[in-house]
This record gives C-alpha cells, sequence and structure tokens, in this order.
C-alpha cells in the first residue's frame, strides 16, 4: 500500500471516532467532534494531491477513496438523525443514491473518478454535515440550508452519473 492509500486507511479510522463524539452531544464534545470530521475530510483532499503528485493512483485508491468519503458522510448523518437535526427521509435519498452509484461503479468494466458534480456533492455534503456538528445555535438555519443544497446536489449528481453511464459509448 502507498502513502496516499494510507491516508486514506487513516480517514476510515476518524469515523467511529466521529460516531462516539457525536453519541455524546455536549457543546466541547460537538467541537471536538467537528476538528475530527474537518480533518478526516480534509485528508480527501489530501490523499488524492499526493496520489496524483506522486504518481500513485492506483485501482485500489479509486475503489477505496470514495468508500470511506460515503463512511465518513453517512456516519455522522445516522448520527444525525438520532439527534434530530435531520430527517430521516432526506438522508436515505443520500444514502440511497451513494448505494445505486457504488453499485453501478462496480459493474463498469473501469473505475472512474468522480467528475464536477461528485466533486460539488462531496463538497456540499461536507459543508452542511460541519454547519450541523457545529454547537453554535446561530448557524442552525444557515446548516439546514447547506443541508438541503446537499441533498438536492447528491441527487442532480447521481442522475447525472447514471444518465452519462447510459449513453452509448462511441
Amino acid at each position: 500500500m502507498n502513502l496516499p492509500n494510507w491516508i486514506t486507511v487513516s480517514r476510515l479510522l476518524g469515523v467511529p471516532l466521529l460516531l462516539y463524539l457525536l453519541d455524546r452531544p455536549t457543546n466541547q464534545l460537538r467541537w471536538v467532534a467537528l476538528a475530527v470530521f474537518l480533518v478526516a475530510a480534509g485528508t480527501d483532499w489530501l490523499d488524492g494531491y499526493l496520489a496524483r503528485r506522486l504518481n500513485q493512483v492506483t485501482d485500489l485508491g479509486k475503489f477505496l477513496d470514495p468508500l470511506v468519503d460515503k463512511l465518513l458522510v453517512l456516519a455522522p448523518l445516522l448520527m444525525l438523525i438520532q439527534l434530530g437535526q435531520v430527517p430521516g427521509w432526506a438522508a436515505f435519498l443520500i444514502l440511497g443514491r451513494e448505494l445505486a452509484i457504488a453499485g453501478w461503479r462496480v459493474n463498469q468494466p473501469t473505475i472512474s473518478g468522480a467528475n464536477l458534480w461528485g466533486k460539488l456533492k462531496t463538497v456540499s455534503q461536507i459543508g452542511a454535515i460541519a454547519l450541523l456538528i457545529c454547537p453554535l445555535t446561530a448557524l442552525s438555519p444557515y446548516s439546514l440550508m447547506a443541508f438541503w443544497v446537499a441533498v438536492a446536489l447528491t441527487l442532480v449528481s447521481g442522475a447525472i452519473y447514471l444518465f452519462q453511464g447510459l449513453q452509448p459509448t462511441k
């Protein structure tokens, strides 16, 4: 395993810690959870940058990176449902899209990277979850708006990905 893949795996190790912290919703632990989430999310950029820069892009990395991204997004969303901050049905739309695209990708002959819409989706999800984790109540209206933007971009990016995949190859 190369350095970018190790960084991806380290991001995965942040998920159980994040769940533990969010299960104890004090303001202090929410700040720690926010820091863990942002560091883990930041490594998503870092591992991709290093993989390209060091010419260490691998099929394992192309598979593992989006999988860990999904876990990093879905785990806190489940906790935010439990805490009553987001509706379960909306989180299910995100989960459904992620599972559908992951299933679609598994059946493709080559593993492709994310397109612009997929990257916008990921950034919007990370931003919304960060705002939802943040214990500042003044951000609550903005965090919900960001969440609904993330839901919309998640659905749009999924539809675009499937539409492009259904196009005949030339």
